[in-house]
């Protein structure tokens, strides 16, 4: 077996906890992929150029950031949590419904901007949560939580191809093209898209293919819905719903009675109820909440400099990788058609969708890795990989084949860096939670600046840059996480000198005591 009885019982107490901030998170994936295989029926839509519909990437990627600092505000108590990940999961059902209206380039990036925020907030939160419920095991579970997102962005592309056009709507540039990363599949002639297509020939308007992008966003929409209606019905079950109170206890406390274990106390010890894997709604969350709160809290005076270079350089490599992650996703398909690959547009559009189902693979395939080998390890093989990968990929950069097999091997190495990362800078710092909050938005800083800089470096120096730009992120990336290794060491020493002085002050303490609890036997016998 991969995974004990130990995690398993963790994992059944808090299953529910776990199984919804897991299908939140699918939501996370299925709204952060689609962008890219629906924009060109998006700028037919808004009756936009190319320069800007772009906006609407970086309206995204820079609310979500302003998301991702602003989450841990509302994870200071379980209600606050389960609130922000309701809205949150139910805007982005509206935004996917309410896309198809927006006929305007600036209304469609407000809307994506909004869901942006909520992608952020979803992501800050949910990391606490499961960090905060399982901590020392929480690496496997990460990896289990961060699978969904590339589940959910795998899906998103695989609903909106069908109905998606093939030409466009006729008055693009002639390399508008290129920035489309989708690809077609059988489901092309399904009834719904043919009668669309039946319509607009019938609608008389020469050289124009009607889109039928709207139900791919209908569609997404109704798969996205049962995500905040699941967790309604963790708050419902936890019973932080003031106008639908239970009157069954909760299924803890029932095992408890069953068990005749007497209640635990609130309060003092919530912290070991954490450590233990109990659940956490009288528990608030421990940590600073959001970014801003981490760098003015008052416990951070008399800190050594590791301990705040551990944070600094635990989101420098995160914000490396994570932009590696943004840009190879976001230009792979570009690299793919321009010389000297050279590929077919429709082909070049599977380079994109076999990256993000490698991610998928890669996530899944660290849930027992994570459990077997430390996250530190682990990290050490991924940054490694990656960078063997893009080497390879920038030595045979002719080569059609190995840029499908370096796409799928840098999608595995890529998948898992971020889950390790967060399980171990928050092992090293003891789960105080201000780790989380900069290493998300870090990652997020990373893929909105990446994705602008070597977009713009592709477009004046060419396609060659952007393996040259990946394998430069990769090593800086390596860099930092030597520098983190050393600073761990440095942060450990400190804390074993710190503990040695803890003790020989306690134990003059106690040699004292002995002799005067003698004096005082003696002359209570007298």
């Amino acid at each position: 077996m991969f995974v004990d009885d130990r995690i398993l019982t963790l994992f059944k107490r808090n299953a529910h906890h776990t199984l919804t901030y897991w299908s939140v998170f699918f939501s996370f994936g299925l709204c952060i992929a689609f962008l890219g295989p629906t924009i060109l029926d998006l700028q037919c839509q808004t009756n936009s150029t190319l320069n800007q519909i772009t906006w609407v990437f970086f309206s995204q990627q820079f609310c979500l950031l302003i998301g991702s600092s602003i989450g841990g505000i509302f994870k200071r108590t379980l209600f606050s949590a389960l609130s922000a990940l309701f809205v949150s999961a139910l805007i982005i059902s509206v935004i996917f419904a309410i896309i198809p209206l927006c006929k305007n380039v600036l209304v469609l990036a407000i809307a994506m901007a909004v869901s942006g925020l909520a992608m952020g907030i979803i992501d800050t939160i949910a990391n606490i949560q499961l960090v905060s419920i399982y901590q020392k095991d929480s690496a496997v579970f990460l990896q289990a939580l961060h699978f969904f997102i590339g589940f959910g962005a795998l899906v998103s592309p695989l609903i909106a191809d069908p109905f998606l056009s093939e030409t466009g709507c006729g008055n693009h540039t002639g390399n508008s093209t290129e920035m489309v990363h989708h690809f077609r599949s059988m489901l092309r002639n399904s009834p719904i898209a043919q009668h669309s297509i039946n319509d607009s020939h019938s609608s008389g308007e020469p050289g124009e293919e009607d889109s039928n992008v709207h139900y791919a966003f209908w569609i997404m929409a109704l798969i996205n819905l049962p995500v905040p209606v699941a967790v309604l019905f963790l708050m419902y079950r936890e019973q932080l719903i003031p106008c639908c109170p239970s009157g069954t206890p909760r299924l803890l406390d029932k095992d408890e009675l069953a068990n005749g274990e007497p209640p635990r106390s609130r309060g003092p010890r919530c912290g070991a109820e954490r450590t233990l894997g109990w659940s956490l709604r009288s528990c608030p969350v421990t940590g600073h909440g959001d970014i801003f709160s981490c760098c003015r809290n008052d416990n951070l005076r008399g800190l050594p400099v590791s301990f705040f270079m551990i944070h600094i350089l635990g989101g420098l490599v995160l914000f490396m990788t994570d932009g590696i992650v943004g840009t190879y996703a976001g230009f792979v398909y570009t690299y793919g058609v321009s010389e000297p690959i050279s590929l077919p547009h429709k082909t070049a559009g599977y380079l994109a969708s076999i990256f993000w189902a490698a991610i998928t693979a890669g996530r899944l395939l660290s849930i027992p890795l994570s459990y077997r080998f430390k996250p530190v390890k682990l990290l050490m093989f991924n940054l490694a990989g990656a960078i063997v990968t893009v080497l390879m990929l920038l030595i045979f950069y002719t080569s059609t084949i190995f840029l499908f097999v370096g796409t799928c091997l840098c999608g595995l190495f890529l998948s898992s860096i971020f889950p390790c990362m967060l399980a171990y800078t928050e092992d090293i710092l003891d789960y105080q939670g201000c780790a989380t909050s900069v290493l998300v938005t870090s990652a997020g800083m990373g893929e909105m600046v990446m994705q602008v800089l070597v977009g713009s470096i592709i477009q004046t120096e060419g396609s060659y840059s952007f393996p040259l730009c990946g394998m430069i992120i990769a090593c800086l990336g390596f860099i930092f996480f030597i520098g983190l290794l050393l600073f761990h060491r440095m942060h450990r020493n400190y804390l074993t000198g710190t503990s040695r002085k803890s003790a020989m002050v306690e134990e003059p303490a106690t040699e004292q005591s002995g002799p005067a609890r003698t004096e005082q036997t003696e002359s209570s016998s007298s």
